[in-house]
């Protein structure tokens, strides 16, 4: 089952929950009502701006989070970009074939990364791509500091090992990047909270002699959609939410060494 798939389940089923609670709240008041009509009332609108005010400000913490890693993620493609094309330029400080083979390599690097982004929604074949990309890493870093030492060259050695250093150094930012995500509680936190303002909400409604469902529908339908489009933002490609225009900065640096 995908991703995208089991996210809008969830939304799904959270929808369904939260207009369920909402008539059980709605039939506890009722109930509350006919008992004591005097006191089923009181208190309750403190409790329902504390329960929404919490809601309000999870979900905007979550929201504002989610769209500022997505941010980051797409600024690392580009600094990735920038750096291996930056790095890749610096070759031209070696002579011979030391050059030409790391020039090769750089191709196979850039290839090998384009490959392993182009396997998603495959998370496994993604990072077995993602070790191969590595793995040449590793290949260009020692054949550049054989290549300086053999040649001797200052330039060279000054230049393009700090260039191929923070490009590495970037990448490994970039992996790390995928992986910045809230802890599950705070998505938990979200859940039982949208779920216990459906409760409230549907509390507060027992004045009401009919159901109004503009309101029922339209708050369940809003808040589902809300984590939805969060949940969809803290893991891009493998939602409907893609950077895949980000890679172009990737692509277009793959044109330029060919």
């Amino acid at each position: 089952m995908s991703y995208t798939i089991k996210v809008f389940l969830f939304a799904l089923c959270l929808f369904l929950g939260m207009l369920l609670l909402m008539e059980v709240g709605r039939w506890i008041g009722i109930r509350r009502n006919a008992v004591d009509p005097e006191g089923a009332c009181a208190g309750v609108g403190a409790i329902e701006g504390a329960v929404f005010a919490l809601l309000g400000l999870l979900i905007a913490f979550t929201f504002s989070g989610a769209a500022s890693r997505l941010e980051t993620r797409r600024q690392l493609i580009v600094d990735d970009a920038n750096a291996i094309g930056t790095a890749y330029l610096r070759i031209d400080l070696l002579d011979g074939q030391a050059a030409d083979q790391l020039r090769k390599d750089f191709r196979r690097y850039v290839e090998t990364s384009l490959e392993a982004i182009r396997k998603f929604p495959d998370v496994e074949a993604f990072k077995h791509k993602l070790e191969e990309a590595t793995a040449i890493q590793g290949k260009i870093w020692n054949r550049a500091v054989t290549a300086c030492r053999e040649q001797n060259s200052q330039p060279a050695t000054m230049l393009l090992l700090p260039a191929l250093n923070q490009m590495i150094d970037i990448r490994a930012t970039r992996n790390m990047a995928r992986q910045w995500h809230p802890p599950s509680i705070i998505f938990a936190m979200l859940t039982i909270l949208a779920l216990t303002s459906a409760l409230v909400a549907g509390y507060g409604m027992t004045g009401g002699k009919s159901h109004s469902w503009i309101h029922i529908i339209g708050f369940s339908a809003i808040t589902a959609a809300t984590i939805y489009v969060i949940l969809d933002l803290e893991y891009p490609r493998l939602g409907l939410i893609q950077i895949e225009h980000t890679d172009s900065a990737l692509i277009d640096l793959l044109k330029s060494m060919k």
